[in-house]
């Protein structure tokens, strides 16, 4: 039963995208949604100046789409469905934000730093205390162990910290044309998986739904991209991923599944460390994937490496979880 609900959420949320997208890109290009490259970035990358950005929007159109239709046709829409798209809707609609005055303006920059995280505050908040509505344990699994640790009080603050962090995490990775997209594809495959084989059949739906909808959006996002998700895909994606980590207990193992976002933002902050204690760069640029693209990497070869450093870090995930 679960299997074949699984399959028609992914189909659904893949079909939304793949059928929406060829009439949302020409929208966006009408309106000059179009994307603004920084002039400090990689020179290649000035050819991609118009792009139309803000296509996050598809992802979670079809992802709720998917969630909505299959959970509501063989399941009751349970308070963790809620809590999972409200953290994902809640960090697109700050995304959305951001993506908006940078086309706008014309510019580059967005929302503050300050007001971009007052705003993953308040949804991290509101989580929290949903969490606390349905009872969900304060402890810590280790992944492949059986062991444990209790947070106590210090659990909320490790919630906000996940949630920030995460969506940071995956924010960064929004490099490449079909960089994020593929490796969410990925990791939240991975998650599905372990969401099916524990019971957490809200989340294993949520999850496929979403890997339905960043494919269907892949197919128009893959190099040369057609048109880019913004922060719009990007934040509602590291929200997502991490809300399903949390209500599944396996916050820790998000760190394994989610590799690729934890190496690309290590390197921003060894970067930054480097450069201020010793005034030398480490990497010829960060976020990890441009120093890749320097080094004289073609875009799609980083993007499948990265795409195989990312499935290497789910199995291992997934191994962990369930043969240990």
């Amino acid at each position: 039963m679960i299997e074949q609900v699984l399959l028609f959420t992914l189909l659904t949320s893949f079909l939304v995208a793949v059928i929406s997208s060829p009439f949302f890109i020409p929208f966006l290009r009408r309106l000059k949604f179009g994307q603004s490259i920084r002039d400090e970035g990689p020179k290649s990358h000035q050819k991609k100046s118009g792009t139309p950005t803000m296509g996050g929007i598809i992802i979670v159109l079809a992802l709720v789409a998917g969630t909505y239709a299959m959970t509501a046709k063989f399941f009751t829409v349970t308070a963790e469905t809620n809590l999972l798209l409200l953290v994902t809707l809640g960090y697109g609609l700050i995304g959305f934000l951001d993506d908006f005055i940078k086309v706008v303006k014309k510019r580059n920059l967005g929302l503050t730093s300050k007001q971009k995280l007052l705003g993953q505050l308040v949804i991290a908040a509101l989580f929290y205390w949903g969490l606390m509505d349905i009872g969900i344990s304060t402890k810590i699994n280790i992944p492949g162990t059986d062991f444990g640790f209790e947070l106590g009080w210090f659990y909320p603050v490790f919630v906000l910290f996940m949630l920030i962090g995460a969506s940071n995490a995956v924010n960064l990775t929004d490099g490449l044309d079909g960089l994020l997209a593929g490796t969410a594809a990925i990791a939240f495959g991975a998650f599905a998986v372990l969401a099916s084989t524990m019971l957490h059949y809200e989340a294993a739906i949520f999850s496929v739904a979403v890997v339905g909808a960043v494919l269907g959006f892949l197919v128009f996002n893959a190099h040369p991209a057609k048109v880019f998700m913004g922060d719009t895909g990007s934040l509602a994606l590291g929200g997502a991923i991490s809300a399903i980590a949390i209500l599944t207990k396996m916050e820790l193992l998000l760190v394994i599944i989610g590799g690729v976002f934890v190496l690309e933002t290590l390197s921003v902050m060894i970067q930054v460390t480097s450069f201020k204690l010793t005034g030398k760069r480490v990497f010829k640029m960060s976020p990890l994937h441009h120093h890749y693209e320097l080094s004289g990497w073609s875009e799609w070869r980083v993007v499948m490496t990265f795409w195989l450093v990312g499935l290497l870090f789910a199995s291992i995930g997934i191994y962990l979880e369930v043969w240990l």
